[in-house]
């Protein structure tokens, strides 16, 4: 079903690469989509006039591509360059007033921490879930899941924000039950689905999700310096602006024309020039890929390497953390009974093999394009080591 060759993948020939949670290959359609355009602006002359409106621009595009993904419409689409600058646009522009709180995760990446951090001079209060390490026993010390939510929740909670996926341990929030919760306490959910988007399916609109951001070199296997931002239109509507230019305001190029008129839809947050090489790059292996192929069929391939993985183990030398199904994601941790993990993830390279280090975990994250036999042959020269 799925295609996996070398012409759409070409690091195959020279990696064999188990660490889509990081930097991942870029799909070979995407670069040449890129190069494309590139090459139409140095030989042909490009206007970039050509690319700012219409239905067929390139970001008109996007944010269709993107919209079908996450099960919304195109207008709830912003195009970010990355997760931070998509959460900084949310957090600076939300209404606080002095005493609201948020609630987050002590151990979020930093896309998903400074941004709330910088709301603590606004006179809001960050308030932190501690680390649970969750029915699969792992070891003290490693990050797993967050504490009970409703401990941490008053009626001053304005916002919960949490990583889909934690970037560690691989652990999963459940959408649909937060979702449920956030909802029936008036609260906005604010989603980095950097380590979940494309590997996971989410639905913004049926999990009543106030805003999602993610980067596109992850799991969406396109350019670096590319994004995706959702708003819903209830919540952006309460977002102010922050950051401003030409590119967010309805009269577009009659640059002279001064007025205060931005755009009510996910444009209202594009305030200047983009990388559209970067952008057709990242909307190309949207649609031939995910929207494809669909990302439940891309989840169900991802968690069957998985399993093959997990058969092939020795648990002797490595913990596996399995979390219930409900918390399962595309990152598979692994920790080493022996040894450090920096230093099998060095001398894995050696062989050209790559899987990534974090916190103390072996991170092992397998995507619809890895086949058995590279599966096979990365966990037959970790089980030597």
């Amino acid at each position: 079903m799925f295609d996996k060759s070398e012409e759409l993948f070409p690091y195959k020939k020279k990696l064999n690469f188990i660490a889509f949670c990081s930097v991942s290959p870029l799909y070979a359609p995407a670069a040449k989509a890129a190069k494309d355009y590139y090459d139409r602006q140095s030989v042909d002359g490009l206007c970039l006039y050509d690319y700012y409106a219409g239905a067929l621009s390139i970001p008109a595009r996007f944010r269709s591509a993107v919209a079908k993904l996450i099960s919304t419409s195109p207008e709830n689409i912003t195009i970010p360059t990355n997760t931070s600058e998509a959460l900084n646009l949310v957090a600076n522009g939300y209404p606080f007033q002095p005493g609201d709180e948020i609630v987050s995760f002590v151990h979020e990446y930093p896309a998903n921490h400074y941004p709330w951090v910088l709301q603590q001079k606004r006179g809001v209060k960050l308030k932190l879930l501690q680390n649970d390490n969750l029915k699969e026993k792992i070891p003290q010390g490693l990050v797993g899941g967050w504490s009970n939510i409703e401990a941490l929740v008053t009626k001053k909670t304005k916002i919960i924000s949490l990583s889909h996926v934690q970037f560690t341990s691989g652990y999963a929030a459940d959408l649909a039950e937060l979702g449920a919760f956030c909802k029936n306490r008036g609260i906005d959910l604010v989603i980095d689905a950097a380590q979940s988007l494309g590997s996971l399916p989410i639905d913004v609109e049926k999990y009543g999700i106030s805003a999602l951001a993610a980067s596109g070199w992850k799991w969406l296997l396109g350019p670096v310096g590319t994004g995706v931002l959702y708003t819903s239109k209830a919540f952006r509507d309460k977002i102010e602006i922050t950051m401003s230019g030409a590119d967010h305001m309805l009269q577009q190029m009659e640059y002279l024309n001064h007025d205060w008129n931005p755009f009510e839809d996910g444009r209202k947050f594009n305030y200047s020039t983009i990388s559209y090489a970067s952008v057709e790059g990242l909307a190309t292996v949207i649609d031939q890929v995910f929207n494809h192929y669909s990302v439940e069929a891309i989840q169900k391939e991802i968690f069957r390497l998985q399993d093959l993985a997990l058969s092939l183990l020795d648990r002797t030398k490595y913990l596996p953390i399995e979390h219930e199904p409900r918390h399962r994601s595309g990152i598979l941790a692994i920790v080493p009974k022996k040894g450090n993990a920096k230093e099998i993830h060095a001398e894995l390279k050696k062989n050209n093999v790559l899987i990534t280090p974090r916190d103390g975990y072996l991170r092992f994250a397998p995507h619809f394009c890895t086949t058995e036999l590279e599966i096979e042959k990365a966990i037959s020269l970790l089980n030597k080591l």
